[in-house]
C-alpha cells in the first residue's frame, strides 16, 4: 500500500500530469460556473481528448477537471444568487445575504477554503476507506436510502427561521413538485399536462435558478441601486482581498465544522444514488442543528457556507470509492467518467485494487493537487470579482438574466424549462416578499423523489418491516431526534420569555 501510495504521487509529477491538471482546473470550473453546464457535461466534452492518454495522464485530466466543478460554481452563487450546479445551491442561502450585506469576499473566500479543504480531507478519507469499503456500501439497502431522505427532509424545521408553519407550506409544495413525472412504480404520468420535458419531473436546474436568481433580479428591479447595499469590500485596498482573507480564516475558524461535514460529504458520495445535492443539504441541516446560533442561518452566516462547500467537494472522493471497487458508479458525474475507464484500458473492480493499486493512490492524489492548485487559483481572482456585487443593478441585471435563461434551456434542451423558471421566479420573488423560505422548496424536490423511489424498492422486498433493519432503525431514531430537539429547545426558549 505504502509503495503504491508514493508510485502513485511520483507518476503525477512528470511535466505532461502536472500541465493537465493546470489545463483542467480552469475549465472546470468554467462548467461549474455557468448554470446548466455542470460536470457531467463538462465530462461528456473532454472524455474524446483523453483518447491515446496513458491512464496516469488521462485521470490528471478528466478527474482534475471534474474535481473542481462544484468549486467553481459556488461563485455565480454567491454573487448574484445563481448557484453554478445544484449542489451549490444550499451555498446560496447564506452566500447570497453576505454580498447583500457587502461581504461577497468574505464569502468567496470561505467557500474556497471550504472547497478546498473538503477536497483534500475527501480524498484522504477515500484512501483510508480503501480497505474497508465493501462492507460499508453493501450495508446500504433501499431501506436505508429511505430513511436518509426522510432524515434529510427533517431538515425542514431547521431552516425555516421564525416561521415552522411557513417552511412546512413550502416543504411541501416541494414535495409536491418532486411528484411531477413518470409513477416509479407503475409508469404512469403524474401531472404532465401533455408536456414531454415533464415526463422526468420538474428539472432542479430551472428550479434553482429561477427560485434563487431570478427572484433576487426581480427584487433588484423593484428597489434599485446595487445588489451590496452595505459593506466593506468596496472600501479595502487589494479589491477586498483583506476580506477573502477573512472568509480563509473563518474557514480555519471552525475547523470542527468542516471536518465533520466533510465526513457526511463522502459517507453519502459512498452511497449510489444519493448524490450531491443531498450531501450538501444534509450537511447545511447539520451545521444550522449544531450552531450555538442557529437562528443567523439564512441571514448571511459564513458557517452557512462553509457547510455545503466543504461537504459537496468531499463527496467526489467518497463517489469514486464504489466506482472503483465495485464499478458501481457513486454518482451520475462518476457513470461518464467509468467510460474513461474503459477509454484508458481499466477495468474498475477488486482486482483494480490489487493490480492497478498505483494508479488508484494516483486519483487520490490528483483530488488533492487539483483541490489545491483550484483554491490557489481562484483566490488570486476573488477580490476583483467580489467588486461585482457593487455594481450597480441596471448593469448586473441582464447579464445574470443571460446566465439565469441560457442555463435553464441547456439543462435538458427544451423551451419549456424557461417557462418553468420564470413561473418559480415570480413565485420566489412573492415567497421572499411575504416571508416564506425558499430553501425547503429545493429539500422538499431533491430528496422527495429519491425518497418515493427508494420506499418502492424497499416495501417490495420487506414490506413493513422495512423498518425493522438495524440500520434503518438507528436512521429512524435519528430522525425523530432532529425534529424533537429543536421543538423541545423552542418550548423552553418560550417559556423562558412567558417567565420573564
Amino acid at each position: 500500500m505504502i509503495e503504491a501510495m508514493i508510485s502513485g504521487f511520483v507518476q503525477l509529477w512528470a511535466w505532461k500530469p502536472i500541465l493537465l491538471m493546470v489545463l483542467a482546473i480552469p475549465i472546470g470550473c468554467f462548467f461549474g460556473a455557468v448554470p446548466g453546464l455542470g460536470g457531467n457535461l463538462g465530462l461528456a466534452l473532454c472524455i474524446p481528448f483523453a483518447f491515446g492518454m496513458d491512464p496516469i495522464c488521462g485521470f490528471a485530466f478528466l478527474l482534475g477537471m471534474h474535481a473542481v466543478v462544484h468549486t467553481g460554481g459556488a461563485i455565480p452563487g454567491i454573487m448574484f444568487g445563481t448557484p453554478g450546479t445544484g449542489p451549490n445551491a444550499a451555498t446560496v442561502i447564506d452566500g447570497f445575504p453576505m454580498a447583500q450585506k457587502g461581504e461577497a469576499g468574505r464569502a468567496i473566500g470561505a467557500a474556497l477554503m471550504a472547497s478546498g479543504m473538503g477536497g483534500i480531507l475527501g480524498a484522504f478519507l477515500l484512501a483510508l476507506m480503501i480497505p474497508v469499503v465493501r462492507p460499508v456500501v453493501l450495508a446500504f439497502s433501499p431501506a436505508e436510502f429511505f430513511m436518509m431522505c426522510i432524515f434529510g427532509i427533517t431538515l425542514i424545521s431547521l431552516i425555516s427561521g421564525n416561521s415552522l408553519v411557513k417552511g412546512l407550506i413550502v416543504g411541501l409544495f416541494g414535495l409536491a413538485l418532486a411528484l411531477v413525472g413518470m409513477d416509479p412504480k407503475t409508469g404512469i404520468l403524474r401531472f404532465g399536462f401533455g408536456q414531454t420535458f415533464l415526463w422526468d419531473g420538474v428539472d432542479l436546474v430551472a428550479v434553482v435558478v429561477g427560485i434563487f436568481a431570478l427572484s433576487e433580479m426581480i427584487d433588484l428591479a423593484v428597489k434599485g441601486g446595487a445588489i451590496a447595499k452595505t459593506g466593506t469590500d468596496a472600501d479595502t485596498s487589494g479589491y477586498g482581498f483583506e476580506n477573502v482573507m477573512q472568509g480563509i480564516k473563518d474557514t480555519f475558524r471552525h475547523w470542527w465544522l468542516l471536518i465533520r461535514c466533510s465526513f457526511i460529504g463522502i459517507f453519502i458520495g459512498m452511497v449510489p444514488g444519493l448524490g450531491g445535492d443531498a450531501a450538501s443539504w444534509i450537511a447545511y441541516g447539520h451545521a444550522a442543528q449544531t450552531s450555538k446560533n442557529p437562528g443567523q442561518f439564512g441571514k448571511g452566516a459564513v458557517e452557512g457556507v462553509i457547510a455545503p462547500e466543504s461537504a459537496n467537494n468531499s463527496k467526489e472522493g467518497g463517489s469514486l470509492l464504489p466506482t472503483v471497487a465495485f464499478g458501481v458508479p457513486g454518482s451520475s458525474g462518476m457513470a461518464i467518467l467509468l467510460g474513461a475507464f474503459m477509454i484508458l484500458g481499466l477495468a474498475p473492480g477488486p482486482k483494480m485494487l490489487v493490480d492497478e493499486l498505483d494508479i488508484v493512490w494516483a486519483m487520490v492524489w490528483i483530488l488533492v493537487i487539483t483541490n489545491i492548485f483550484a483554491v490557489a487559483m481562484m483566490i488570486a481572482v476573488t477580490g476583483p470579482m467580489s467588486k461585482l456585487s457593487f455594481v450597480r443593478g441596471s448593469v448586473i441585471i441582464p447579464f445574470v438574466l443571460i446566465l439565469v435563461f441560457l442555463g435553464s434551456y441547456l439543462s435538458i434542451g427544451h423551451w419549456g424549462n424557461l417557462l418553468v423558471t420564470i413561473i418559480l421566479g415570480f413565485l420566489g420573488y412573492g415567497m421572499k416578499k411575504y416571508g416564506y423560505p425558499r430553501p425547503p422548496l429545493i429539500i422538499g424536490i431533491v430528496l422527495g423523489h429519491l425518497a418515493e423511489v427508494e420506499l418502492h424498492k424497499a416495501y417490495t422486498l420487506w414490506g413493513m418491516g422495512l423498518f425493522m433493519r438495524p440500520l434503518t432503525m438507528v436512521l429512524l431514531v435519528l430522525t425523530i431526534l432532529s425534529i424533537t430537539i429543536p421543538i423541545i429547545k423552542w418550548y423552553r426558549k418560550d417559556k423562558g420569555v412567558h417567565a420573564a
